[in-house]
C-alpha cells in the first residue's frame, strides 16, 4: 500500500512540473508597451495660377454742350465787321515795295597781276641802264660787303615798277639801293591779247667791289 501510494505522488509531481513548465513558457515576460503606428495620406496642395484681369477704364463722358444765350431779336450785327468781301492782293503788295537797290561797286578791286603773258615786259636800255643807277652804299663798300640783291616787283601797264620788295638779302645797306636802283628804271609793259597788263617781275641787282675799291 505504502509503494502504490509513493508511486501516485510522484506521478502527480511530475504532472504538476509540467504545468508549471507549460505555464512558465507560455507567460508573456514583454513589459514594454505596443505601439502602434497610423499612417495617414499626405495631402495634396494644388497651386492654381492666379491669371491678373485686366482693368478697362471707361471713357470719360463727353462734354457737355454749351448752353445757348438767347439774344434779344433787336441786336443787330455790325455789318462793318464782318466784311465778307474784302480780301487782300498780293500783287499790288509787292509793287507797291521797292525794289533792293544794287550791290554797291567795289571801287578798291585791286587788278589783276600776271606772272607769265604773250609779250613779257623787257627793261629799256637793258642790265646796264640798272647797273647805272646802283649806288654802292660807303658803309658796305668798306666793310667788304658785297653780292646780289634780288628784288621782285610789279610792272604796271605804263611800264612803271610797283611795289618792289627784296626776295634775297645780302644786308649792309645794298638791300636799300637795290630797291632805290630798280625804282628809277622803266620797262615795255606786258601784254596779254593785245592789251597792256600789270605783270609780276623779278630782277637781280649785282654789287661787286674792284680792286680800286
Amino acid at each position: 500500500m505504502v509503494n502504490h501510494g509513493y508511486h501516485l505522488r510522484i506521478q502527480i509531481g511530475l504532472v504538476l512540473s509540467i504545468l508549471v513548465f507549460i505555464i512558465v513558457f507560455r507567460i508573456n515576460f514583454d513589459f514594454e508597451p505596443s505601439m502602434e503606428y497610423e499612417v495617414t495620406e499626405r495631402e495634396l496642395i494644388e497651386m492654381e495660377e492666379i491669371i491678373q484681369t485686366e482693368i478697362v477704364q471707361a471713357p470719360p463722358p463727353p462734354p457737355r454742350p454749351p448752353v445757348p444765350i438767347s439774344v434779344p431779336d433787336d441786336v443787330v450785327m455790325d455789318d462793318e465787321l464782318l466784311d465778307f468781301d474784302a480780301f487782300l492782293d498780293f500783287d499790288d503788295a509787292m509793287a507797291s515795295q521797292p525794289a533792293p537797290p544794287p550791290p554797291p561797286a567795289d571801287d578798291d578791286e585791286e587788278p589783276e597781276i600776271f606772272v607769265i603773258v604773250e609779250t613779257m615786259p623787257e627793261l629799256i636800255g637793258g642790265m646796264e641802264e640798272l647797273q647805272r643807277h646802283v649806288v654802292y652804299p660807303e658803309i658796305a663798300r668798306r666793310a667788304g660787303i658785297q653780292g646780289r640783291v634780288v628784288v621782285q616787283f610789279v610792272i604796271d601797264t605804263e611800264g612803271y615798277v610797283r611795289n618792289p620788295q627784296v626776295v634775297r638779302s645780302v644786308g649792309g645797306g645794298l638791300d636799300e639801293a637795290a630797291i632805290a636802283a630798280v625804282q628809277k628804271v622803266r620797262f615795255t609793259p606786258g601784254m596779254q591779247r593785245g592789251r597792256p597788263v600789270n605783270v609780276q617781275y623779278t630782277i637781280p641787282v649785282q654789287f661787286r667791289l674792284t680792286q680800286a675799291d
